[in-house]
């Protein structure tokens, strides 16, 4: 037990940079921790801190020495988390930032989830910027693309497909295009993406040599409703994932085009602080969701009106 209070006074020592702010964390004085380190050092035989009147510094064995105490602690620390989740209920305010697009996905399995879970609150942030889940205080995200940075933990769901549609007045119009090539004659409705400003690519297989085909973008939008909306009314050809387009593609209200030049896997991911505390809400949600969303049996709304 000494060797593991003296690893844990280096370990909230070096975090905090100072004996006093561990000694507070710690419920122990500082100069408690001070020597709780000092006879580490003599254990080791190796000192982990230059010390100043001023200052307190890791030596470069010390640095390497952290990282390997900060795992020990945190595998120390998930398992005794994980002990007292088995006597928890699942409980309190849980928040959630989503895709827009993401309630076609979402709102079908919540009842079940509300049901089982009574005690955790859910609020939703259903929009389409990056948020930062530390500084904005969002428990878990959904979100495809490129991943966050490492201070998260990532959880991928069931790949998706991009489709290329258009209603069926825009092809008595138009024609349909039978490859890549035929866009050029063709109204492009175009998802812009809201954080970097830039159009989507559409997910098009050429032979090799082949340029893109021009195409005239007769609307631009950040929102992928907005580009459902205008291409279920004939505007324009335009690309969204399959779950936003089932429902209108089933009733005849939109149809697939150049499907067989697609290579469109989408990914969405869970997301949420990578703190090894990871409470009994936010693991029953990540858990539900992932077993939930793309199932075989999940459910999207029903199409809007065209």
């Amino acid at each position: 037990m000494d060797r593991l209070a003296g690893l844990s006074a280096f370990v909230r020592t070096a975090d905090l940079g100072s004996f006093a702010a561990a000694g507070r964390v710690l419920h122990l004085s500082p100069s408690a921790v001070g020597k709780a380190v000092s006879k580490l050092e003599s254990q080791l035989g190796v000192r982990l801190f230059q010390r100043s009147t001023r200052s307190l510094r890791l030596t470069e064995e010390g640095r390497a020495f952290h990282e390997r105490c900060r795992r020990i602690l945190d595998d120390l620390d998930d398992a005794h988390e994980s002990l007292l989740r088995t006597r928890e209920t699942p409980r309190g305010h849980l928040r959630v930032s989503c895709p827009i697009i993401a309630y076609h996905l979402l709102l079908p399995v919540l009842p079940e989830f509300m049901a089982r879970y009574p005690d955790i609150d859910l609020d939703f942030d259903f929009n389409d910027r990056i948020v930062d889940l530390i500084e904005d205080g969002v428990d878990v995200a959904i979100r495809s693309g490129q991943l966050p940075d490492s201070r998260t933990m990532v959880r991928a769901l069931r790949p998706f497909q991009l489709l290329l549609c258009a209603a069926p007045a825009y092809i008595a119009r138009h024609g349909i295009p039978h490859c890549p090539r035929d866009l050029a004659h063709h109204h492009g409705i175009a998802f812009r993406y809201p954080n970097s400003g830039k159009l989507q690519v559409w997910p098009l297989r050429r032979a090799e040599g082949e340029a893109d085909a021009p195409i005239r973008h007769v609307m631009t939008s950040n929102n992928m409703e907005a580009v459902r909306g205008a291409v279920a009314r004939g505007l324009g050809i335009g690309c969204m994932p399959d779950f936003l387009a089932d429902s209108l593609l089933a009733s005849g209200e939109l149809v697939p085009v150049l499907r067989d030049f697609l290579d469109a896997p989408g990914q969405f991911n869970l997301i949420w602080p990578s703190n090894r505390h990871l409470s009994p809400k936010i693991r029953v949600f990540v858990d539900y969701i992932a077993e939930r969303l793309f199932a075989s049996d999940c459910r999207t709304l029903p199409g809007l009106d065209p």
